[in-house]
């Protein structure tokens, strides 16, 4: 039975909302009066109204459009799902209770939808793949494989330790990097401060003197004029570039060739190396556990990886398993991917352990990826503080030489 979100007034005046399951629009207009309300509107959940792309939710639209679910909100609400039924609770009145405890009201809407999906006898994946915003396609395809094995319950805790244990791994990629943005912001509005108000200051100081300032004065002098004069214009063509390089990137075949440049950068290749086939390890991990057949998983997982041409190697891994080869030899031949990706899963061939040792070769190249981060950001924090210093050095040396020559001039 389809669920439809309303919008009435009741006897009172006042105005309500919710969400409530009914064979048509018409039928919930009925259901309302039999309420003493009175509706004033009445849409199906997930429609497009409901999803704001319609009128109604044209600022939404505007504004990219928010997400019912984070990524910690979906880990959340799938832990929460995973032990409502393995505790034995039908999934119907698992998905009624999270419901009721949905924290706002698009949330509250999303889960009624699901609900009444599941009541009116559709798979739990099949409802879930009518929200691809919300539930991507390996989310998907994991319930899915759990319905049909009849372990629905294990297959969702699993599915969120993987969801937690991506979120943790960005959380630490994202602080190691934090520190270094914050100090290279704070040194360029430094920079640009002293440039464009202290050392026009300056220059007014000794523009009387009819003396030549020294070289490094001048030369700053050079660079303030042009901040000042043309600073809105350079600003202007930074934000151009960036987007004509989106724009340039989002060809298939540039982005392609763009990312195997990335790979082969020093220290940033292989943290992006490490991080995707860790993601891709995981996944995979992940989905052969769940019972989904290994090409399939194979191909979803290949969607996880960022760099693109990563991703043509798991595709074209993917081709030779589907020849025949073994999963390990196809990934050996991938150079872009860890050889610890291969080795493992030689293992698990060999032993029958496949996901148990996909699971593994994730997990340290996980915590290789965080190493490697932290490394980099103990080395580019004092790197960093230096050429700030440095930069701050070379401005008070412009400033301070003309006041030495004056006063070498009065002595």
């Amino acid at each position: 039975m389809p669920a439809y979100s309303f919008e009435a007034i009741d006897a009172s005046g006042q105005s309500r909302e919710g969400v409530l399951e009914a064979d048509t629009a018409r039928s919930a207009r009925s259901l309302l009066r039999a309420q003493a309300l009175i509706p004033l509107s009445v849409t199906p959940v997930g429609s497009s109204h409901a999803n704001g792309t319609g009128n109604g939710g044209l600022r939404r639209w505007l504004g990219g459009g928010a997400r019912v679910f984070s990524s910690t909100g979906l880990s959340v609400w799938t832990r929460q799902l995973a032990g409502l039924v393995s505790s034995g609770l039908p999934l119907e009145r698992a998905l009624t209770a999270l419901t009721d405890e949905a924290e706002t009201e698009p949330q509250r809407n999303l889960v009624a939808s699901l609900r009444a999906e599941v009541n009116a006898g559709s798979l739990f994946a099949r409802a879930l793949a009518a929200h691809p915003r919300e539930f991507s396609p390996i989310y998907t395809a994991v319930i899915g494989a759990g319905e049909q094995s009849g372990n629905l319950g294990l297959v969702l805790d699993r599915l969120a330790d993987d969801l937690e244990e991506r979120q943790a791994l960005q959380q630490k990629l994202i602080g190691a990097a934090l520190y270094p943005a914050i100090v290279t912001l704070v040194a360029i509005v430094i920079v640009i401060f002293l440039v464009s108000y202290v050392v026009p200051q300056v220059a007014q100081v000794f523009a009387g003197t009819k003396r030549s300032l020294p070289f490094l004065t001048t030369v700053m002098l050079s660079l303030s004029a042009a901040v000042r004069n043309y600073g809105w214009w350079m600003l202007g063509g930074v934000v151009l570039a960036a987007i004509a390089a989106r724009l340039a990137l989002a060809q298939e075949a540039l982005r392609l060739k763009f990312d195997a440049a990335w790979l082969r950068l020093p220290l940033v290749g292989k943290l992006a190396r490490g991080y995707n086939a860790a993601r891709f390890a995981s996944t995979l991990a992940m989905l052969a556990t769940a019972g989904v057949p290994i090409l399939r998983a194979l191909q979803a997982a290949s969607e996880t990886l960022g760099n693109r041409a990563m991703r043509a190697d798991a595709l074209d891994a993917l081709v030779l398993v589907r020849e025949g080869a073994p999963l390990a030899s196809a990934l050996a031949q991938k150079k872009r991917f860890p050889g610890l990706v291969s080795m493992f899963a030689r293992l698990g061939e060999q032993t029958g352990t496949l996901p148990l040792m996909l699971q593994r070769a994730a997990n340290q190249l996980g915590a290789e990826v965080q190493r490697r981060a932290m490394h980099l950001a103990t080395i580019l924090e004092p790197l960093l503080i230096v050429a700030m210093g440095g930069v701050v050095m070379l401005i008070v040396l412009a400033v301070m030489l003309p006041i030495i020559q004056l006063n070498q001039f009065v002595k």
